[in-house]
């Protein structure tokens, strides 16, 4: 009997990663994309059905082989029908994007938020280690989370559950979000918002910080740059991520607070700084979260990496019926 496999999907705003997974949940091939977010994004789905054939085409494999594809999107979802209600960084509006899928692809897809696949991924292959009350929270371009209780997505009644890169942690004079508001955690947290940070502290810095020599090398400051002269003992860029672990570490306590999960697990390109950012994020939680929150919840950080969303993905079509 041949082996089928489960297409997973993970739509980010500049790339989207596509893999081919067995019923384990064990990769077979996995690439990348460009997202063409041209024109609101009307090329998505036709690249992501293009690619799939050209890949099963390189692999001589048909496409009967695929049971059906999982998809995780930025921004809230409606999970029943797979439709977009906002994908703010993708020109999206109550945008159809199960129904064109299927039509793109003709396999059944499911949809939901890239930060709940990514939980998911965690749940089954990763961090979660069979958890069954879990947050995942993933650092990227923006900053998502999904929460899993008692081994369910919780999705909320309009599908934007779990969305704690919009809890506003600087009440006052915060940077404008592209959710529309200010002060959000997205804005400090997020690759970009660490970019900002870094950018206002050497503004202010004599010119002398490890990060400054970087940036007149001719390295563009990038939040990867950042953690990596923190770890290197820059005093500029250790405040820098001391303040983003602190912003950090105050929203999850408020999440601690209100799920007290077994494991709250941080994922996404951010929290490859590892250690440096982790014990921040991990002083700052016992310090707001309610005591026994803080004693009995575990922060990690993911172990899928960049695999976690559409190992997810995979997981969703596996036991979507």
């Amino acid at each position: 009997m041949m082996e089928k496999w489960l297409m997973g999907v993970d739509l980010g705003g500049t790339t989207t990663k596509l893999a081919l997974i067995n019923s384990y949940g064990e990769i077979i091939h996995k690439w990348e994309i460009s997202t063409d977010i041209s024109e609101k994004g009307k090329f998505i789905t036709t690249n992501i059905a293009k690619s799939i054939d050209a890949k099963l085409e390189e692999l001589n494999e048909p496409k009967s082989k695929v049971v059906g594809i999982g998809m995780g999107a930025p921004g809230p979802v409606d999970f029943v029908n797979g439709s977009i209600y906002e994908g703010v960084n993708l020109g999206w509006k109550d945008y159809p994007l199960k129904d064109l899928l299927e039509v793109e692809t003709s396999l059944p897809a499911v949809i939901d938020n890239d930060a709940n696949m990514a939980a998911l991924g965690e749940m089954w292959k990763g961090a979660g280690n069979g958890a069954k009350d879990l947050v995942c929270v993933t650092l990227g371009t923006g900053v998502g989370g999904g929460i899993i209780h008692n081994g369910r997505i919780v999705h909320g009644t309009s599908g934007a559950a779990g969305e704690i890169g919009h809890m506003t942690v600087i009440p006052e004079g915060g940077a404008p979000c592209n959710c529309g508001k200010t002060g959000c955690l997205e804005t400090v947290a997020s690759a970009t918002g660490i970019v900002r940070l870094a950018v206002e502290a050497l503004n202010e810095d004599d010119g002398t910080s490890l990060l400054q020599q970087k940036v007149n090398e001719g390295n563009a400051v990038s939040s990867k740059l950042l953690f990596q002269c923190a770890i290197d003992g820059d005093p500029l860029s250790k405040a820098v991520v001391d303040k983003v672990g602190n912003y950090l570490g105050l929203a999850l306590s408020h999440v601690g607070n209100v799920m007290n999960p077994d494991k709250i697990v941080i994922g996404g390109g951010v929290s490859q700084a590892g250690a440096i950012l982790l014990d921040t994020v991990r002083s700052a939680f016992e310090k707001y979260a309610f005591k026994r929150v803080g004693k009995s919840t575990k922060i990690s950080l993911a172990t899928l990496g960049n695999d976690a969303g559409v190992i997810g993905a995979a997981w969703l079509i596996k036991n979507h019926s």
